[in-house]
């Protein structure tokens, strides 16, 4: 069913309306293999078809539905929450008002300190929104009002010459990162369970994300490892290797008070799924403790540690690529950055 683009009382409630109509066209159209919980999902619809009355109610369903396993889901919503209330406070009466100038100028003043990768996200919500009301809008003749949004013109890119280098732990860093995980005092009978998320993550170089969508029935006994098989960017394969020695200790005792509402590796003390910034918190609190600071304290750094280690140690581009799964050699190549004893050739060349 079509909708007139302003049919609301006013702008506020309207653009809701079509935030929410958006937001609900993605759960039903972005991949839910990693969502746990179905039954949840229906119901999360079901409060969208009935309707929200303020953007943060909305704001609490789309963490709900991130919850239960669509992740992707911020990387549309959390653009559209910050461009919700800007626009607010510009007072604009109508939809119509919405025009690539005014787009481009929530882009410079929302996003000048993000990185260009959060950047292109912001800049991919507002296309998605907009092309998205494009098609769903109609007014009493048949016709639609087309933004026609493209943003090709918005410089807010940094480019290559911009990015920075990830954040990662040199080896000392990281042998004092792994003594603090073994003598960090966890509370709640959560130690064998966080030690054993981090070592994985520390030891397999393997994204938050997939360590929580890791199942049972993905770990595979052997002789001297286990292998996890693991679920990807894209749905796409690829196993990992790490020695039984690591975690032996933490799986077995994990597995044995483990009681969670789906085959899930880990979850939290109800049952239900982790999340991404609880594993944060646990790796920001054990740096803390080993008196180690970098720019980004996340568990994605710990990542970028294992990328640079496995690179400075073997050389090996494609080996670094596979590890990762890493679709494109040139997102690998980054970690040549790091290699002190190859550039340590540039210092001998007069």
């Amino acid at each position: 069913m079509r909708y007139e683009l302003d049919f609301k009382n006013s702008f506020e409630t309207t653009f809701l309306f079509w935030i929410e109509r958006f937001i609900r066209n993605k759960l039903t159209t972005l991949s839910n293999r990693q969502v746990n919980d179905k039954q949840k999902l229906a119901l999360i619809i079901q409060q969208l078809v009935k309707g929200t009355k303020t953007i943060d109610e909305l704001s609490i369903i789309v963490k709900e539905a991130r919850n239960i396993g669509l992740v992707g889901i911020n990387t549309y919503f959390n653009p559209l929450f910050k461009l919700y209330n800007f626009t607010l406070n510009l007072g604009l009466a109508s939809m119509k008002e919405i025009d690539e100038e005014l787009l481009s100028d929530f882009l410079a003043s929302q996003t000048s300190s993000l990185s260009d990768a959060t950047k292109k996200n912001h800049r991919i919500a507002l296309l998605s929104l907009f092309s998205y009301i494009d098609k769903q809008n109609q007014n009493e003749d048949g016709s639609s009002y087309l933004f026609k949004i493209e943003l090709k013109n918005w410089g807010g890119l940094s480019g290559k010459s911009g990015t920075k280098l990830p954040s990662f732990m040199n080896k000392d860093e990281i042998d004092r990162f792994l003594s603090a995980i073994d003598s960090f005092d966890f509370s709640d009978n959560t130690g064998y369970r966080n030690r054993l998320i981090i070592k994985i993550i520390i030891y397999t170089g393997i994204r938050v994300s997939e360590i929580l969508n890791l199942k049972i029935k993905d770990i595979f006994n052997e002789n001297d490892v286990y292998m996890l098989q693991i679920r990807g960017k894209g749905n796409k394969p690829r196993v990992v290797m790490i020695k039984k020695t690591i975690i032996e200790n933490e799986l077995n005792n994990w597995l044995d008070m483990r009681i969670c509402n789906s085959d899930l590796l880990v979850c939290n003390q109800k049952g239900e799924r982790l999340t991404q910034a609880y594993v944060s918190r646990i790796v920001e609190n054990i740096l803390i403790s080993a008196g180690i600071r970098k720019e980004k304290n996340g568990a994605h750094m710990l990542r970028h540690s294992f990328a640079t280690l496995l690179y400075q140690k073997h050389h090996d581009l494609i080996l670094v690529q596979e590890a990762l799964g890493h679709s494109d050699i040139n997102t690998s190549r980054i970690y040549t950055h790091f290699d002190k004893e190859r550039l340590r050739k540039t210092t001998e060349i007069f």
